[in-house]
Order: C-alpha cells, then sequence, then structure tokens
C-alpha cells in the first residue's frame, strides 16, 4: 500500500509557498496559449501561486503590470487561440546586465522563483543566463539598497523549466515543439487547395515554407503531400541538381498533370548560394515550357487555431513543466521539457541548446552530413529484387491510409520488389482482386480516404487462393495488411493455420489504421489524429456559432452515446442552460488525413518495407520463402519512444478480444490530467513523469530498434 501511495501526487509535491511565472519569448506558435493554460491550472491545483509574465522578457524587464497574478478563470476559453494571449516580444534591454538586473528585481518584489518559459533556443539561452546571474544581481541589488539580505536569502536561488514554442521544430532533443503540427496543417491545407486548380490547368506551383535555417517543414510536407522536389537548408542539393529536377518533372509525360516544388526559405545550394522559389520557377519555366506559380505562405503558417496534437502536447508539456519546478533543488540544472516519441522527458537546457547551435555551426561550415546527422536520422536503402510484395487495407476506412500505401508502395518499388494491390481486404484475395501497383495510379492518393471489407472469409478458402496464386507463378511472398483490431485477430488465425497450410509462412506485418486508436501493442494508430481534429473543429464551430457546449464522454479515444448525459443536463439544467445532443458519426473517418496522419503513415510504411526487405532475405532459401517463426508475423507500432515490430501472438495476452480493445491503454492516464485542468479534486499518478536525462542518451531504444530493421 505504502508503494501505491508513494506515486500519488498530493502526498509527495506541494506548491504552497511557492511562485511561478510564465512567459511566452520570440516568434508565436499555435499552442503557446494550451501551454499557458496548464501551467497556470497544474500551479494553482498544487498550491502555488501563478504569474503572467505579458510581452516576454520585455514585461520582466518593465515590471508594473506587465507581471500579473493569474487566476483558474483567467485561461478559460484560450485552449483553442492561436498565438499567445499574453504576448510575445523580442526584447533587446534583456540581453543587458541592466535590463536583467531590473527583471531581477520586479521578480524578488513578487517572491517569484520559478520560471517557466515558453520560446525558441534564443529565449531559452537567455533565461539560463538569468539563472546563472541570479544570485550576482540580487547581490547587486541588496548593495543598491533595493531589497534587503533577507529577501536575498529567502530568494537565493532561480529555477528554470523551458518549452520550445517554435513552428520550425528547430530545436534538438525534442521529436516536436509546439506549433509545428498547426503550421504543417496550414501548409497541408494550402497544398490540398492548390492541387486542384494544379491538375486542371497542367501547372507547376513552387511553394516556398518558412525555415530560414530548418527545413522541417519543408521536408515533412512534401512527404505528407507527395511533392515533386524539395529543397531544404539543410541538405543543399549536389551540383547539377537543375537538371536533375527537370528530368525528374518531365515524369509529366507519364500521365500527370502537375507538378509540387516545396522551398524552404533559407534553401542554398553546395556552396552557399541562395535558391529562392523565383529561381526554381525561371529554371522550371526555361527548360521546361511549364506554366509554373510561385506561392509563399509566409505568415500564414503562424496563424489559425491550433490542431489537436498542439493542444495535448502543449497540456502534457504544461503539467510536466509544473512538476519538474516542484521537485527542482538548488543545485537542479536548468531543464527544457521534450517530446521523445510518445513519451515526455526533461533534458538539461543548455545541452540542447548547444547542439542545436552546433547544427547552425556545421551548416556556416558547409559540413551538410553532420548537420544531418545533428538533426535526425537518415533512412538509407538496399535494393533488392525478385520478390512479390501484396498490400491490402481491412476494416472501416481510416485517414492516412492512402499515404501509407503510397510510401509502402514506393518503397517496395525502389527496392526491387514487385507491388500487387488486393482490392476489398481478404474478400478481395479470396475473389482473386490482385493487381500490380505501378507509380501512376498513386500519384494523387494522399489526399484521399480508402474503403474496404473486413472479412477474410473461410481459412481453408485463403489457402486455397494463395495454393492458386503460387502454382500459377505470382506467389505472395509478403503481405502487408493496414487495419484495426480485427486485423490482429487475422493474423493470429493465419498464423495459428500455418501448421496445417504451408501457404501462410510469410511475412506478414500489420499496421494500425483506426480511428478508435484501439489496437494493441501501438500506441497511436493511423487516422486517430485526423478524427480528433475532426472533433476539435465542430467543437469550435459549435462554440463560435451557438455558444451551446457538446457534452460527451470518451471512450475508446472518441465518442460514445450521450443520451444519459443529455437527459441528466436537460433536466437539472431547467431555467439555467440549454442542453442540446450531437453526434460526429462517421464524418469523422473522412476528410483530407491532417499531416500527422499521412506522415506518421508514411514513416511507418516506409518502416515496414524495410523490415519486410529484411524478413525476406532471412527466410529465402532454394528459391522460396518459408517464414513460420514467431518474429515473422508481426505489428509495426509506437511504443512510448520507439517504433517497434512486435510478434502478434504476443498480442493475444494483451488483448480482450470480447470487447475489441487492448487491456492496458496509455491514455487512459490523460483522464486525470483532465480533469486536474478542469478544477477536479483528483490523486494524479507521477510515476512516469520525465526525469533529467542527457542528450546523447535521449534515444536508446528507437536506436536499437531501429539497428535491428
Amino acid at each position: 500500500m505504502a508503494q501505491t501511495d508513494n506515486k500519488k501526487f498530493f502526498e509527495n509535491l506541494t506548491g504552497a509557498g511557492k511562485a511561478i511565472a510564465v512567459l511566452t519569448s520570440g516568434g508565436d506558435a499555435q499552442g503557446m496559449n494550451a501551454a499557458v493554460r496548464a501551467v497556470v491550472r497544474m500551479g494553482i491545483y498544487v498550491g502555488a501561486k501563478v504569474y503572467f509574465v505579458h510581452e516576454g522578457y520585455q514585461g520582466m524587464v518593465d515590471g508594473g503590470d506587465n507581471i500579473k497574478e493569474a487566476t483558474w478563470e483567467s485561461v478559460s476559453s484560450m485552449l483553442q487561440m492561436g498565438g499567445t494571449v499574453i504576448g510575445s516580444a523580442r526584447c533587446k534591454d534583456f540581453r543587458t546586465h541592466e535590463g536583467r538586473l531590473k527583471a531581477a528585481h520586479n521578480l524578488v518584489q513578487r517572491g517569484i522563483t520559478n520560471l517557466c518559459v515558453i520560446g525558441g533556443d534564443g529565449s531559452l539561452t537567455g533565461a539560463n543566463l538569468f539563472r546563472e546571474e541570479w544570485s550576482g544581481l540580487l547581490a547587486e541589488l541588496v548593495q543598491q539598497g533595493l531589497i534587503d539580505e533577507e529577501a536575498a536569502q529567502k530568494y537565493s536561488a532561480l529555477h528554470i523549466v523551458g518549452m520550445v514554442g517554435s513552428i520550425d521544430n528547430d530545436f534538438c532533443g525534442t521529436d516536436m515543439t509546439i506549433g509545428t503540427d498547426s503550421a504543417l496543417h496550414r501548409i497541408i491545407e494550402v497544398v490540398d487547395a492548390i492541387m486542384t486548380t494544379a491538375q486542371s490547368h497542367q501547372r507547376t506551383f513552387v511553394l516556398e515554407v518558412m525555415g530560414r535555417h530548418c527545413g522541417y517543414l519543408a521536408l515533412v510536407s512534401a512527404l505528407a503531400c507527395g511533392a515533386d522536389w524539395v529543397l531544404i537548408p539543410e541538405m543543399p542539393p549536389e551540383d547539377g541538381w537543375e537538371e536533375k529536377m527537370c528530368q525528374k518533372l518531365s515524369t509529366r509525360s507519364r500521365g500527370s498533370r502537375l507538378n509540387i516544388i516545396i522551398v524552404a526559405e533559407g534553401a542554398i545550394d553546395r556552396h552557399g548560394k541562395a535558391i529562392t522559389s523565383s529561381i526554381v520557377k525561371d529554371l522550371v519555366v526555361q527548360r521546361l515550357g511549364f506554366d509554373t506559380r510561385v506561392t509563399i505562405l509566409g505568415h500564414v503558417q503562424r496563424g489559425g487555431t491550433p490542431s489537436a496534437f498542439d493542444r495535448i502536447l502543449a497540456s502534457r508539456m504544461g503539467v510536466e513543466a509544473v512538476l519538474a519546478l516542484l521537485e527542482t533543488t538548488a543545485n537542479t540544472a536548468a531543464c527544457v521539457v521534450s517530446l521523445c516519441g510518445n513519451q515526455s522527458v526533461r533534458l538539461p537546457l543548455m545541452e540542447c541548446v548547444q547542439m542545436t547551435q552546433e547544427v547552425q555551426k556545421a551548416m556556416d561550415e558547409k559540413r551538410f552530413e553532420e548537420a544531418v546527422r545533428l538533426r535526425g536520422r537518415c533512412v538509407s536503402y538496399v535494393l533488392f529484387s525478385n520478390f512479390n510484395v501484396a498490400v491490402l487495407n481491412v476494416g472501416a476506412p481510416a485517414a492516412g491510409m492512402n499515404a501509407a500505401v503510397r510510401s509502402a508502395v514506393r518503397v517496395g518499388i525502389s527496392e526491387g520488389h514487385k507491388m500487387f494491390a488486393v482490392s476489398d481486404g481478404f474478400e478481395g484475395f479470396r475473389k482473386g482482386q490482385v493487381n500490380i501497383y505501378f507509380y501512376i495510379p498513386i500519384l494523387i492518393t494522399v489526399q484521399q480516404v480508402l474503403n474496404s471489407v473486413a472479412y477474410m472469409g473461410d481459412i481453408q478458402e485463403l489457402q486455397m487462393c494463395f495454393t492458386y496464386e503460387r502454382n500459377s507463378g505470382t506467389q505472395r511472398h509478403k503481405t502487408l495488411i493496414f487495419g484495426k483490431i480485427s486485423v490482429a485477430m487475422c493474423l493470429l488465425q493465419l498464423c495459428e493455420a500455418r501448421s496445417s497450410y504451408e501457404e501462410f509462412c510469410i511475412p506478414l506485418c500489420m499496421l494500425p489504421a483506426t480511428i478508435s486508436n484501439n489496437v494493441p501493442g501501438t500506441n497511436l494508430s493511423i487516422g486517430a489524429d485526423t478524427a480528433l481534429n475532426a472533433i476539435v473543429e465542430f467543437n469550435s464551430v459549435m462554440d463560435k456559432n451557438t455558444n451551446i457546449n457538446f457534452l460527451g464522454m470518451t471512450q475508446r479515444y472518441l465518442v460514445i452515446k450521450t443520451d444519459f448525459i443529455y437527459q441528466l443536463y436537460s433536466e437539472e439544467g431547467k431555467g439555467v442552460f440549454d442542453c442540446r445532443k450531437n453526434v460526429l458519426g462517421h464524418m469523422q473517418q473522412g476528410g483530407a488525413p491532417s499531416p500527422f496522419d499521412r506522415n506518421f503513415g508514411t514513416k511507418i510504411a516506409a518502416k515496414a518495407m524495410q523490415w519486410i526487405t529484411k524478413k525476406l532475405n532471412e527466410s529465402y532459401r532454394k528459391g522460396r520463402v518459408f517464414a513460420n517463426t514467431e518474429d515473422s508475423a508481426c505489428l509495426l507500432g509506437m511504443r512510448q519512444r520507439a517504433m517497434v515490430f512486435q510478434p502478434v501472438v504476443q498480442l493475444k495476452d494483451k488483448t480482450d478480444f470480447v470487447h475489441r480493445i487492448p487491456k492496458e491503454q496509455w491514455w487512459l492516464k490523460l483522464r486525470p490530467l483532465m480533469k486536474i485542468l478542469a478544477k477536479y479534486k483528483i490523486s494524479y499518478d507521477v510515476s512516469d513523469s520525465g526525469q533529467l536525462e542527457h542528450v546523447v542518451l535521449n534515444r536508446p531504444k528507437e536506436s536499437e530498434a531501429m539497428a535491428a530493421i
């Protein structure tokens, strides 16, 4: 029992007597308000005083009304707002010693010794310098008679925790920064709109996106929309890139009616010469004669409402930041709350800043390979040939399936495999609806949603289909399957039938694709993020147009029937408020997939194809493929920090087949957090909170997982 109590929040952490200041600095980013809200409410929840610092460091230097105590109500109705309601500014005064001295005086006057900074590497570096100078600044204030010795002793230590708010995702140590996903939403919305007019007029569009020193937005948006060419500052093209790009664009003669080129605003060539969108346009017009237009997105990327991902990420980071401040001591180094996979971690602030600065230094010195290595891992492909791989979708449609199929097919073709598409899931397999996949049929499928049938049929009939294909010379050496929990059940049946039917002794890989996010063995599924965004957008419309709250409860990540809640609130709210019931239904399945789902599907499908190639070569003996081990039928999913291939037979004990859900679901841990931020009194388990660790040791599990692929 003592061990259980040790995990609970109230018995171990309290903010009584502490004061926390929260500020946003530098460029604004969608999701900053969600982070501010989480810091304020979590701080008040634990008994601390929380202060707003308006206008960033400038407000800290100026003091006065720029530093105000926050209340629970002061952060209401700001979760869905873009930008930052407490203001942000780039402050020259804070860069001077005199400015930091004024800031220290303003904080000591209010008893503030805990600072939560939301901004980029420059803002966080300034906060760390402020912390290092704190004792000296207090000594100066004592000498000048602005504070007494007692105050200097009482407030002798300043604690700093940072959260990275930047749409560029240019901070080393975290997978995603606050605002990046929302910026990708703005870019993809524009690309999706442009592609229709580009296809109508057979045009080439050159899109310039933000990223003066970091090409993340350009690279990931290019992956998400299936762009023909991308130019980023970290990886300048080799000499002669103009000819290669024009050669790639000339594939329009094979049936394509449009070309999309995405250029980061800081794109350069190998000699450091800028590659602008205008240069790219002129090149295409002169060499190919294509009707080419330039679109510069600019600050549109910073605007709009935050995505569901950014709201959740910022809320989790804000709570983690308060926990980190409560656990700090005088000797604790300043840390930054980061995201590794699906897990919050705390990293030394200056280690992350130093690594971020090393990226820019490597780029300035034209060590581009080193810059790419510091940004993240690169994928290299080894070519193999003479294997047939089938791709099929099983179950209800999920947004992002097409992006995953496109990635799997193209990576498979690049590795020398012959790729086949199976229509209508397992039912299509039984009927022989198998067609070879080429590049052209998948040029514009990234925006669309697939539909298929979740029916496997009789094992013997399916075995006969496999046998026919083997005898006719079109044997499927490998099958890649997208779907929900029913697919895991089907794969279990196939594995159990291997002893009786040799045709099933081939590598099998499942990728989770369901809006319900209820597949065991993975924290995330393709389609869930799009569904969440659909719900968030619906609620925003309801709030703006009718001022009627959407009432509901959560189950399996999404929405269940609300009849009881509707009747309860209708009866109890008579004379006070009205109640309405809304059921979103299948609206959550359709529409264009979110950038997260497109990129998540693209990445896991590419990793799955790498795993496929490895297994095919391991199991290829005497002219045939024979794979009957447990690890030859796997689910690829995100498990905390890493992408993990887990044998489906191991998932049997982790699955509640009656209710079609995993026995343990990570997102249920968010429910106490939701209640805390809604002012409920509840115990909060902090056993899974992030611990301070070094940047170089940040990703051991994923590194090992990638080495095993």
